[in-house]
């Protein structure tokens, strides 16, 4: 008891630190949600949960690969009810570790079998696609290549960018571990890293693109729909081009839930996750500044963002994905 209680307090220091935002809610909150989902976004799904259920909920927010192996080093003496995450790799880490419950049968139902495991132990909830951001001053739609692995042949020398601290990018590479195997994933970094222009953040390979500094970015699709519905400031030079053909480039990542299984409150963790799938809390998703794109099939997101339909994207297992062997590759390749 003294190593839990010891385990906790230090847990609950580090959560509570400048770098893990939003340590509210206090001891009267009826869940505890790890979120390294965009917090903006979650927040508002969590308030219209908060109205509906009368439950209150406290967010913990940090980034992907962080709160995953927090919750491994927690085990079950962690105080968290439920998990999100930005892209999969983190989900299925966290899955690994055997931390995860079931959902419920209807909640799985509301999300199609592609977005989440075939062992119900999470669920997508939003995703969003890759595509390569250009500069249309300096790229011609018949000069874009046909494939991401493209991006690692000499042609494309300074003329990409990306951002390889964040987690998107990693997921990214997590799918091009699973498809092309690990062979090819180390001679694309390779090829990258000769290649490329390393910024931090997928805001900032944006507007670089935007400006001409680069050509080429590889990001995801919400950055640049949503600079264009704010004011095209950082968008209006350049356009996005979808890889489509089940390529690797055209890859769509998955934001994921579950339900811790040491939860103390799995009743009402359960609850939350259902609400976040149903069409309810699919249309706040929809409705939000997010962009993302929603999973269950009753909500379509709209507003002129290319519909998920239309991406051809690859089959790609959603609970393979190898966040801790993308680390080790992008450490190989000088990246981390």
């Amino acid at each position: 008891m003294r190593r839990r209680s010891a385990l906790i307090g230090l847990v609950a220091a580090v959560l509570c630190s400048p770098a893990l935002a939003a340590c509210g809610g206090g001891d009267d909150a009826d869940l505890v949600i790890y979120n390294a989902q965009h917090e903006e976004l979650i927040s508002v799904v969590a308030k219209k949960f908060e109205e509906k259920t009368g439950l209150k909920v406290e967010l913990r927010n940090s980034d992907d690969l962080g709160l995953a192996n927090q919750l491994v080093a927690e085990g079950k003496a962690s105080p968290a009810d439920v998990f999100l995450t930005e892209n999969s790799p983190a989900m299925s880490l966290v899955q690994s570790k055997g931390l995860l419950t079931k959902l419920d049968q209807k909640t799985l139902d509301n999300i199609p079998a592609q977005y989440r495991p075939s062992d119900g132990t999470w669920t997508g909830f939003a995703a969003r696609s890759t595509v390569l951001v250009y500069n249309t001053d300096q790229v011609k739609p018949a000069d874009l290549p046909t494939s991401l692995m493209d991006l690692a042949e000499p042609e494309w020398k300074g003329k990409v960018a990306f951002s390889p601290t964040g987690a998107d990018f990693q997921a990214i590479v997590s799918a091009v571990l699973h498809l092309e195997g690990e062979a090819r994933t180390k001679q694309w970094l390779a090829g990258l890293k000769a290649n490329g222009e390393v910024y931090d953040g997928n805001n900032v390979v944006l507007q670089s693109v935007n400006e001409g500094d680069v050509e080429t970015g590889i990001i995801y699709h919400y950055y640049w729909y949503r600079d264009q519905e704010e004011s095209g400031e950082n968008s209006d030079h350049s356009r996005l081009h979808f890889f489509g053909h089940q390529d690797p480039g055209a890859f769509v990542s998955v934001s994921g839930a579950g339900v811790l299984k040491g939860s103390d409150h799995q009743a009402d963790a359960q609850r939350f996750v259902n609400y976040l799938t149903s069409k309810e809390g699919q249309q706040v998703i929809a409705d939000s500044y997010a962009l993302e794109y929603t999973l269950n099939p009753q909500v379509d997101l709209g507003r002129g963002v290319k519909g998920l339909a239309d991406l051809d994207p690859p089959e790609v297992d959603v609970s393979d994905l190898n966040g801790p062997e993308v680390v080790k590759l992008m450490e190989g390749a000088g990246f981390l």
